[in-house]
């Protein structure tokens, strides 16, 4: 299908973006990679009169890593982002998961930032940064402000931004040193979106015992969400197979799932349950990997 007509201008500067943006109001969108956006736009399901491109917005094409958190910009794509040894030093879980976004085509011209803003319930990003408790960066001509993950990703697709706001930027805390992570997710065919995914980060004391459980689901419900039950359940335990099956069990509690076309609520509870099990005990090997390199 062919685009509707629209308008283009190429903003050299985030200041020239949230002036345009404000400017033209509802009728301006934002161009990054425009993966989502396009199909979007072919399938009259998006009809922007302009497309204000960020691409070559200098400041907004970097990103910066820290011992606490890497930062990304809005223009740095997906690839960019996994390939780069900064952040994969910095950030193993970050790099998995923008390993498992589409196919490396789409990563390669799509943008982290784009994802997060696009609010695909399905998508990994958002589910990271809500297992992380990170914050977007949001920008409009009058004011910038951080809003944390849980407060940004409000429906499918529906997000905190106001008109004439962008995501300027992600915030992903790092893990510890000691902790363990994992990714996963089921999806029909690589580069599909997931039936059901989740993300896990663990950590533990000397004894095994769990100090911190996060667990972040995603494909299962119209936001990602926290298996806020499953958390509780492993917290202060220490960690094992048998832990690992009772916490998946309740994994999915209060959870409201979705069912579709590609698999019922059913199938979703009783697959994603068998995953969550198995992404904590990769979550707990890893951490034992870690704690054995320390050693």
């Amino acid at each position: 299908m062919k685009l509707p007509p629209f308008a283009y201008q190429r903003a050299e500067s985030l200041a020239e973006a949230t002036s345009l943006l404000a400017e033209h109001g509802a009728d301006a969108r934002v161009l990054g990679g425009g993966q989502s956006l396009l199909p979007l736009m072919a399938l009259r399901m998006s009809r922007p009169e302009l497309l204000v491109d960020i691409t070559r917005a200098a400041d907004l094409t970097g990103y910066a890593v820290t011992g606490e958190r890497v930062v990304v910009s809005a223009a740095v794509t997906a690839r960019a982002a996994e390939t780069n040894p900064d952040i994969r030093r910095a950030h193993p879980l970050l790099t998995a998961c923008l390993a498992e976004v589409g196919h490396v085509e789409i990563r390669t011209r799509g943008t982290l930032c784009g994802s997060v803003a696009h609010a695909d319930p399905a998508a990994e990003l958002p589910a990271l940064l809500l297992a992380l408790d990170g914050a977007v960066r949001v920008a409009g001509a009058r004011r910038r402000r951080r809003i944390a993950a849980a407060d940004f990703l409000r429906g499918p697709y529906l997000t905190a931004l106001d008109e004439g706001e962008l995501v300027a930027g992600v915030e992903l805390p790092c893990l510890s040193p000691t902790a363990g992570w994992s990714v996963r997710e089921i999806a029909r065919r690589r580069g599909d979106f997931a039936l059901v995914g989740v993300v896990t980060v663990l950590d533990a004391d000397a004894g095994g015992r769990c100090t911190q459980a996060r667990i972040a689901l995603f494909g299962v419900a119209a936001v990602p969400v926290r298996a806020a039950a499953a958390e509780r359940a492993l917290v202060g335990e220490p960690l094992s197979p048998r832990l690992f099956t009772e916490a998946a069990g309740c994994a999915f509690d209060g959870v409201a799932i979705l069912g579709d076309l590609h698999g019922s609520a059913t199938y979703r509870r009783r697959a994603g349950t068998r995953l969550v099990q198995r992404s904590l005990a990769e979550a707990a090997a890893r951490l034992s990997a870690t704690e054995a390199a320390h050693a």
